[in-house]
């Protein structure tokens, strides 16, 4: 095995959440059974049950895009590929299926989003923001756009406030100057707070914007195609802890 594959072999097993254990790396006769012990594990562990499994599926299934799973709190190779499939969406990492404490917490987060607490204008497009689950969405002449997807606010001392705005100004790629950090899709709705793409990884919960409303980098380029100068931004809620 070369050294590459090696490499790789021990990042995979790292995702996953294992180790090698007591593999051993000897000369070029033990390869093969290094290759398959590694991908062994890390098939095991992404495929485990989690201590949220039941709840993680039921929420899902709440969701309706990821396909269904079957809600007995036992994971499957089924309910392995679409919890893997939900975790790559929202930039879960691991991205392995197995239902932990972040993938339930989002799941929840998602699920519990009423989208029509936004009471958004029956026309045209409203950027909607659910600053207690930290959540987003998209309507359109009063009707669903864009489903809710995860955002990260403001954290204690830069609280986001709720209200409603307008977008004053957009920028492909902003540089802040406060921060010393370039902000992709950059869409200013109050003050110095806008919507940009995340800078870091946005399930760190100790962390927070400065005020900003953070998008995973999918949800921002969706944000900025939508996006324009004078459109409505309603931001409801209240972070916790802010």
């Amino acid at each position: 095995m070369g050294s590459r594959r090696v490499a790789a072999a021990v990042a995979l097993a790292a995702m996953a959440g294992g180790g090698l254990g007591a593999v051993t790396l000897s000369p070029a006769g033990a390869s093969a059974a290094v290759s398959t012990s590694v991908v062994t594990k890390a098939a095991a562990a992404s495929c485990s049950t989690g201590k949220y499994q039941k709840q993680v599926e039921g929420y899902i299934n709440k969701l309706g895009m990821f396909g269904k799973t079957k809600v007995d709190g036992k994971q499957s190779a089924a309910d392995c590929k679409i919890i893997i499939k939900f975790q790559k969406r929202y930039g879960i990492q691991p991205a392995a299926g197995l239902a932990g404490p972040t993938t339930f917490d989002v799941a929840k987060r998602l699920a519990s989003t009423k989208v029509a607490a936004c009471k958004p204008k029956k026309s045209g497009y409203t950027f909607c923001v659910n600053l207690t689950q930290q959540t987003s969405w998209i309507m359109k002449n009063g009707k669903q756009f864009a489903a809710p997807t995860v955002v990260r606010s403001g954290m204690k001392g830069y609280r986001t406030p709720s209200g409603t705005y307008k977008i004053n100004k957009r920028t492909k790629k902003e540089w802040s100057d406060p921060y010393e950090v370039w902000l992709p899709y950059w869409q200013r709705f109050q003050g110095g707070k806008g919507f940009h793409q995340t800078t870091t990884y946005i399930h760190d919960k100790w962390r927070g914007s400065h005020g900003c409303v953070n998008l995973l980098p999918s949800d921002a380029k969706t944000y900025w195609n939508v996006g324009k100068i004078g459109m409505t931004v309603k931001l409801i809620g209240r972070r916790p802890g802010t």
